[in-house]
């Protein structure tokens, strides 16, 4: 069964879903394309992989100061013997946060007779939208890419974390599309929507004087949702993760229906 959401379907940010989706949503787009663009193009599904430092832990070093305090007090006035101090019998269990090695799938349609990168395809994940280095590795990409010949779709299902930098906004949506197109940079298309609207179709722009394709995403996740089991994996008894109260009125009439 597909999503019963007109548009994005909120469950699927969940934080122990969505790398699942992201990685599901990829390959449907690029299977989606990829006969559209045959025979001049294809889409290529390529990787950046870079550590993920965690940020919400800190390792605290403890100054050599509590050593000296502890050397004061070791030597006896009357005898200069040295004491000893006795370690714990029962040491704590402690976590050291790690690196985590994180792989972000994206998209490149490159042209046929010369594999020249005519349009990056970015669905954007937690990490870049959260400071740290996902967010780094990223804008260091989209500056590659802005200043390139290569145009852009940046594509941005995520409610939750930090907007990606653009300049103009007019009016803040939950969910963003991003379409730069080469030739016309620095002005862009931003298509918003919220919760309630249905997603947007998705132009890509190829060469100049070229027909441009449009990419449907709401067949893509109605497919993946079905494919995945998702209606049998999400407790739909509890509200998404960062619903107002309006909205999670809204969310209860569209499950009271299906």
């Amino acid at each position: 069964m597909p999503s019963p959401f007109p548009g994005m379907d909120p469950y699927l940010e969940a934080p122990n879903l969505w790398p699942e989706v992201h990685s599901r949503l990829i390959v449907g787009m690029a299977d989606t394309l990829g006969p559209m663009l045959l025979p001049d193009y294809y889409v290529a599904i390529e990787q950046r992989t870079y550590l993920n430092t965690p940020t919400d832990n800190v390792l605290v070093g403890i100054p050599d100061v509590s050593v000296v305090a502890q050397r004061d007090r070791t030597t006896s006035p009357s005898t200069g013997s040295v004491a000893t101090v006795s370690p714990s019998d029962h040491p704590q269990t402690v976590t050291i946060p790690l690196a985590e090695e994180v792989r972000e799938r994206y998209l490149e349609i490159r042209e046929t007779s010369t594999g020249r990168v005519i349009t990056a395809i970015e669905l954007l994940s937690p990490t870049n939208k959260r400071p740290g280095e996902g967010r780094d590795a990223y804008l260091h990409k989209r500056q590659q890419v802005l200043s390139s010949a290569s145009h852009l779709v940046e594509i941005d299902l995520l409610r939750a974390g930090m907007a990606l930098p653009i300049e103009d906004v007019k009016t803040a949506t939950h969910y963003r599309i991003l379409v730069s197109r080469s030739e016309t940079r620095p002005q862009a298309q931003l298509y918003g929507f919220n919760l309630p609207d249905p997603i947007p179709a998705v132009p890509i722009p190829l060469k100049a004087g070229g027909d441009e394709s449009a990419l449907n995403l709401k067949p893509i996740v109605d497919t993946l949702y079905d494919r995945a089991g998702y209606a049998l994996r999400i407790d739909l008894d509890t509200m998404p993760l960062g619903t107002t109260a309006e909205e999670q009125t809204w969310i209860r009439q569209i499950l009271a229906h299906t």
